[in-house]
């Protein structure tokens, strides 16, 4: 019997009512984004102009959906942090100056915890941007941008809990933080100096920040006879030997190549025993890079080369899944 056979009325009940929520807030996403015009663009170009900080305000909901903007903005380039309204009205209004911009989050648009926080930026000139479902509210009618939800039903079972509502606010801010940081050229090299940490941090990391350098490199000169070259594996550890004519690459010694020479192996020298024009990398590779080059040739370290094929570094396999970058 099929799974689908086996499910309770009860269990196919709430799969009915996940989807009919699913595909509602999916409805309401598509109308926000026929509905999106100049304001849109003139909140983009005010927090793109802004000397200071894009400060978020909203409370209940709204503040939980404003933090989530504030730390999106914030991590993708643009100065953000997140003001609770009711303790804004406590004194932490001093944290709001004049080169700041303000958006705030109200759905109806008369909070009335937001009343001291719209009559500061007016008085002190301070742009504000709102987000609400109401032009007609105060918050709209008070702000230099208003962008406004459009008209649709929570998806909650009594039409009251904000849901659908918090979807698009969400969405909303998720727009305003992806169209500012395409105008401010964001890129990749800007994005890791924000996610230096966790898996995101590992995906920026490059063959440098790994390798090894100068002294824990195994090299050895093609000369070198093979028990020397054997202690020098040794000694290190890493199960490869690299062999440089003058601080030039000319060939890797692997434990691979030790077996297919064990005859006479002692007797021969490193020129002898290693292959030739091994697989290699730059330093400023990504090492997601230097991982697809081992897969693909089933090796576990690369040597690090210069333009010039002098070896400035090695880096192993192990040491880049050991940074999470996989």
């Amino acid at each position: 019997m099929s799974l689908q056979g086996q499910m309770t009325d009860i269990q196919q009940t709430s799969i009915a009512d996940g989807k009919n929520v699913l595909e509602m807030e999916a409805d309401a996403l598509k109308k926000l984004a026929d509905t999106l015009d100049g304001r849109f663009a003139e909140a983009v170009a005010m927090i793109l102009a802004t000397k200071g900080r894009l400060v978020v305000a909203g409370i209940g909901k709204s503040g939980h959906v404003g933090r989530k903007i504030a730390a999106t903005l914030a991590s993708t380039g643009t100065p953000s942090y997140f003001v609770h309204a009711a303790e804004a009205s406590h004194g932490d209004m001093g944290m709001i100056v004049a080169e700041d911009t303000c958006l705030l989050l109200s759905k109806s648009g008369e909070t009335s915890e937001l009343s001291d926080l719209i009559s500061y930026t007016r008085r002190f000139g301070i742009r504000l941007i709102s987000i609400t479902s109401n032009l007609e509210s105060t918050l709209a009618r008070k702000s230099d941008v208003a962008l406004v939800l459009p008209d649709v039903a929570e998806v909650c079972a009594i039409g009251m809990a904000p849901t659908t509502s918090t979807t698009l606010c969400i969405a909303l801010g998720d727009a305003l933080a992806v169209a500012v940081m395409r105008q401010k050229g964001f890129d990749p090299a800007s994005f890791h100096r924000f996610h230096p940490g966790g898996k995101l941090g590992a995906q920026f990391l490059r063959v440098q920040d790994l390798m090894y350098t100068g002294a824990a490199l195994p090299i050895v000169a093609e000369d070198a006879p093979m028990p020397e070259v054997l202690m020098r594996m040794t000694g290190t550890g890493y199960g490869v030997a690299i062999v440089a004519r003058d601080g030039v690459l000319s060939g890797i010694i692997t434990d691979g190549d030790l077996r297919r020479n064990m005859d006479g192996l002692m007797s021969r020298q490193a020129g002898d025993v290693a292959t030739r024009d091994p697989k290699t990398i730059t330093a400023d590779a990504l090492v997601s890079e230097a991982v697809m080059v081992m897969n693909g040739n089933k090796v576990n370290a690369l040597c690090v080369i210069d333009p010039a094929k002098r070896v400035q570094g090695m880096i192993r396999l192990h040491d880049c899944l050991r940074s999470g970058v996989l």
